[in-house]
């Protein structure tokens, strides 16, 4: 605190002042050395001022004596903190700038950015938080792969993996609003909904649940119950089952499940009617036990063991076999399946060509005419000539051409195929496949929680 050479007008103590020999007299009581606050004329003296004194003359340090000449030192300079108020300055500027602009602009601009973007943008200010957070914004704002759902490698727990590979998840694994279950397990993924087997004790019968991660709704779908077996049993859930769901009609969705214990039958539920329906397969066209499938065109298409693609419409009428590119049908392994860019592609990883990876695509919907689109050898990707090791291929990216690949060990990358540019995404193991999930905000017209 600096002083001032004047006694506080509350009673305290002045500070000590000091004779011309440099002594320093007693502290008196601040009545006693009280300083009339009058007006000092340029260059003249206070009237009443103790011992002769001016503020002038006072020193602002105890023990300096009058007379001796006070350096004045320059103000320190602190560059970071002047960083920061020029930060804060720009960030009062950058939301002044937003609130001028009228509310009807300011949410046709943001209902294009895309997600991600929005939840970034919410920790700018309260206002921002509640205009990101605007279901209208986020039912129009443009969604991308936002990240993975992902066992955890040593534990059977659920995670989220973000696609950048950083920060906290964008999407709580847990799921904590499907209350009232002890636990879950996801079977698929798909336009953004979760087909979940969840249980409230593992003594019980399993339910299939439907819910949304982005907007927390949920549903339950009815035991397996044909219209014309009422009064028998449901039927038993199986180990794997299959969503269909596309954004551009987000009031309804379609679960196909195989039947235990009926090889040739399938069971289809649809939201729309709420009603199950059984469909009978000719043998082969039963779907591999496996969780790729991809719902397309308003089709959702299996590998089956012909090998080929099967189309089944959501009445579960087969209406097109699509045979697997040429080049593999002869090879060791299955071909996987994905949709990218509203296109079907197929994809193989040849353990007996140096694990080459082949990526083609149906460019024409509904014939045979596979292209091939891009080929690499996975070893190079990952800086190694091991062919000891089991690659894996699991996922394509929705909107580009960008692939995910694994080693099944420790690493997991992503490789552009139009850049040829590789982007590692895990090294420790913890992440070695995932279901590919995109934000869905679109209102869901089924009853549900």
């Amino acid at each position: 605190m600096a002083y001032a050479g004047s006694a506080r007008r509350s009673g305290g103590r002045a500070p000590a002042t000091c004779s011309q020999d440099g002594r320093g007299k007693g502290l008196r009581a601040g009545t006693d050395t009280r300083i009339e606050e009058e007006a000092m004329p340029p260059g003249g003296r206070v009237e009443g001022a103790k011992n002769g004194r001016t503020k002038q003359d006072q020193s602002p340090a105890a023990g300096r004596c009058r007379g001796e000449d006070i350096p004045t030192l320059p103000s320190p300079t602190f560059p970071a903190s002047q960083r920061r108020k020029k930060q804060r300055r720009k960030k009062r500027e950058q939301q002044q700038a937003a609130a001028s602009l009228p509310e009807g602009p300011l949410m046709e601009i943001l209902s294009r950015v895309p997600y991600r973007s929005l939840c970034r943008f919410k920790c700018v200010s309260r206002s921002w938080l509640a205009l990101c957070s605007n279901p209208d914004i986020r039912k129009r704002s443009p969604q991308t792969l936002s990240g993975f759902f992902h066992n955890h490698r040593y534990g059977r727990d659920l995670r989220f993996r973000n696609l950048s590979g950083r920060g906290a998840p964008m999407v709580d694994p847990a799921l904590p609003f499907l209350w009232g279950y002890e636990g879950f397990k996801v079977l698929q993924c798909c336009g953004g909904l979760l087909l979940c087997k969840c249980w409230k004790s593992h003594a019980q019968e399993k339910d299939l649940v439907v819910c949304n991660p982005a907007t927390e709704k949920w549903t339950v779908v009815p035991p397996i119950v044909f219209l014309d077996e009422e009064d028998t049993d449901p039927y038993s859930l199986p180990a794997d089952a299959f969503l269909g769901f596309d954004t551009t009609t987000p009031s309804r969705f379609v679960v196909f499940v195989p039947l235990v214990g009926c090889l040739d039958d399938v069971a289809i539920y649809s939201s729309e009617t709420g009603r199950w329906i059984r469909s009978s397969w000719d043998d082969g066209d039963v779907p591999v036990v496996s969780p790729e499938c991809v719902f397309l065109n308003g089709f959702m298409h299996f590998s089956i063991d012909e090998p080929d693609i099967a189309a089944v419409d959501t009445k579960g009428e087969v209406l097109n076999r699509i045979p697997i590119p040429e080049e593999k049908e002869t090879s060791y392994g299955n071909t996987s399946i994905g949709q990218s860019q509203g296109l079907l592609h197929a994809w193989y990883i040849d353990p007996d060509e140096d694990h080459q990876l082949s990526v083609w695509v149906l460019e024409e919907y509904g014939s045979d005419n596979w292209t091939l689109k891009h080929s690499v050898n996975v070893p190079e990707l990952f800086d190694t000539e091991d062919d000891d090791v089991f690659y894996d291929m699991f996922a394509i990216h929705p909107e580009r051409n960008m692939v995910f690949i694994t080693n099944g060990e420790d690493m997991t990358l992503s490789y552009d195929m139009d850049k040829q540019e590789v982007h590692v995404l895990c090294t420790s193991g913890e992440f070695l496949d995932g279901l590919p999930y995109v934000p869905c905000f679109s209102e869901w017209l089924s009853d549900g929680h």
